[in-house]
């Protein structure tokens, strides 16, 4: 059984990361906190009875249902407002996540950089964001759990509800993907 100060300490570790990745499946800051919010309060008030080493899993798990969750609840809502806005500006706003703010140096720092340095840095970063967002939804999921989560093949398959093998085929498929894309680009990491 995991004790308040257990829970509170993986949550504390997992928000910002949770965060990035629910901003890359909805693409908007504010449904991705709500969502993060609202998969820390289903854990906490479902599983804070498990022990600290079922956490992890059962959150990543928690975090992908609320994430296919919104996607269904705006897909109703999507519905009824085209059957009900006519002709009128369908216009919607979109608000881009800036990858950058988290590689952002902090001020007065050795990480500083030249403005060339800078520019080229997002120029690259924004051409492997967008390289991300092309992978089909199942090869994106089990490249970011795994590289950008650190989560090992065993947690990964667990959370995505498929075999190691899947895992293993989905990441290796991204991976050839996203090198084949970046080298067309003339980028080389």
């Amino acid at each position: 059984m995991a004790t308040d100060k257990e829970l509170s300490d993986f949550l504390e570790n997992v928000e910002r990361r949770a965060f990035k990745q629910a901003v890359y499946a909805v693409r908007k800051d504010e449904a991705a906190l709500d969502i993060v919010q609202d998969a820390m309060i289903k854990l906490a008030e479902k599983y804070g009875d498990k022990p600290a080493a079922e956490l992890p899993l059962l959150f990543q798990r928690i975090l992908q249902t609320t994430i296919l969750d919104y996607f269904r609840r705006e897909k109703v809502r999507n519905t009824w407002v085209s059957l009900f806005s006519g002709l009128g500006n369908s216009q919607e706003e979109h608000e881009d996540f800036d990858i950058l703010e988290s590689y952002e140096a902090e001020q007065g720092t050795q990480a500083a950089e030249s403005s060339a340095d800078q520019v080229e840095r997002m120029q690259v970063l924004q051409i492997i964001e967008d390289e991300v967002q092309k992978l089909p939804t199942r090869q994106r999921e089990a490249f970011l759990m795994r590289y950008w989560q650190d989560m090992d093949v065993a947690e990964t398959a667990a959370a995505m509800g498929c075999s190691e093998g899947s895992v293993k085929t989905h990441c290796s498929r991204a991976n050839h993907t996203l090198a084949e894309a970046l080298k067309a680009k003339g980028i080389k990491l």
